[in-house]
């Protein structure tokens, strides 16, 4: 079992930028695929970025491509997503997921076993 804490959420105008991390304990964590979803209020929680195992293969949600780069540093255990030029519709909860199986890409909400508590982003107009 691995467990998941994600960090740097927060409050920021439109056209500014965040860095979310994940803290990832438990098992290897170099042969997880890691993603970011979020949610909305009253909106089912959507897909953002997903990650390989090796670090060299990423794919984005079309509404965030060219905006948000999701990285990892396997030595630390830690899994990054920079989101750049933000808007007002980003605003969610972001969540970190792993996917333990390391198959690649993992889309889906159902695709992942292990997940974060969540951090908030604003985005304010």
């Amino acid at each position: 079992q691995v467990q998941l804490v994600e960090s740097g959420g927060g409050l920021v105008q439109a056209g500014g930028s965040l860095r979310l991390s994940c803290v990832a304990s438990g098992g290897t964590f170099s042969r997880y695929v890691m993603g970011w979803f979020r949610q909305a209020p009253g909106k089912e929680r959507e897909f953002v970025a997903v990650l390989s195992w090796s670090g060299d293969m990423t794919y984005y949600a079309v509404s965030v491509k060219g905006r948000f780069t999701i990285s990892r540093d396997n030595a630390k255990n830690t899994v990054h997503l920079q989101m750049n030029s933000l808007k007002p519709e980003d605003t969610a909860v972001y969540y970190c997921a792993a996917d333990l199986s390391g198959i690649y890409p993992r889309t889906k909400v159902s695709e992942f076993g292990s997940w974060g508590q969540g951090t908030q982003v604003t985005v304010s107009s």
